[in-house]
């Protein structure tokens, strides 16, 4: 479990004006909420949590937040952004008390080299990055590991695949696909040119087509509105 310590300093006006008047002077408003405990509202200095936010993954980690004093164990739950500048606008962060359970997402990191990639020129294509679970705050694992090193051409793994810690429940639907292993796009597109009948008349062509916390505070802090999953950046 990776656990990081953040120094933060209470404050005591909220609103727009407040948070436009923090964001000036280089600080970050933010909220402490959960476990039974009034929202404690925070300024966070801007460069110290872009420091923070650069080497953690923000959803996952414990963060130990020292406010006068006194230390919170926490998890962050939301960040919010400016959607064209991607400053940071506001940070929710959730308190932890062992015993309780926390839903979290954690990274899957595939291990191995294929042997469809190695010995066929496969493509893989690692299909789900984040695995949710539920677990105690202090179990919470860095992250999961597969092993794709047997895998050829056309195998697929899944979320059943992937073993997890004692005490980690796994909230992901078993059979969703976490990597999969295809054959060269050079081989898929050289099949259809080869059964090409000559003289046959040319299908018309067809257009391409791509791709397919508490309350929100009165200066528009917390909540959901306009936020973004923490490990976003």
């Amino acid at each position: 479990m990776a656990i990081v310590s953040f120094n933060a300093t209470a404050r005591e006006n909220t609103g727009k004006g407040a948070a436009r008047t923090l964001r000036s002077q280089g600080q970050v408003p933010a909220v402490i909420y959960g476990h039974d405990r009034e929202p404690q509202a925070l300024s966070l200095n801007a460069r110290d949590l872009d420091k923070l936010l650069g080497h953690i993954q923000a959803e996952s980690t414990v963060i130990e937040v020292t406010v006068g004093g006194q230390t919170s164990k926490t998890l962050i739950r939301e960040i919010q952004r400016h959607p064209i500048k991607r400053q940071i606008l506001h940070v929710d962060f959730q308190a932890l008390v062992a015993g309780e359970k926390v839903t979290v997402n954690i990274p899957i990191v595939l291990t191995g080299i294929a042997e469809g990639v190695r010995l066929e020129g496969g493509v893989l294509d690692h299909t789900l990055r984040e695995l949710e679970i539920e677990v105690d705050p202090s179990n919470i694992p860095d992250r999961v590991e597969l092993d794709v090193t047997n895998m050829m051409i056309g195998d697929s793994l899944h979320v059943s695949d992937i073993k997890v810690p004692e005490g980690v429940e796994v909230l992901e639907d078993p059979e969703t696909s976490v990597a999969v292993l295809a054959a060269p796009r050079a081989v898929i597109e050289e099949v259809p040119a080869a059964e090409a009948v000559e003289g046959a008349p040319e299908a018309a062509a067809e257009p391409e087509v791509i791709g397919k916390g508490p309350t929100e505070e009165e200066e528009g802090e917390g909540g959901a509105g306009g936020g973004e999953s923490p490990g976003k950046k």
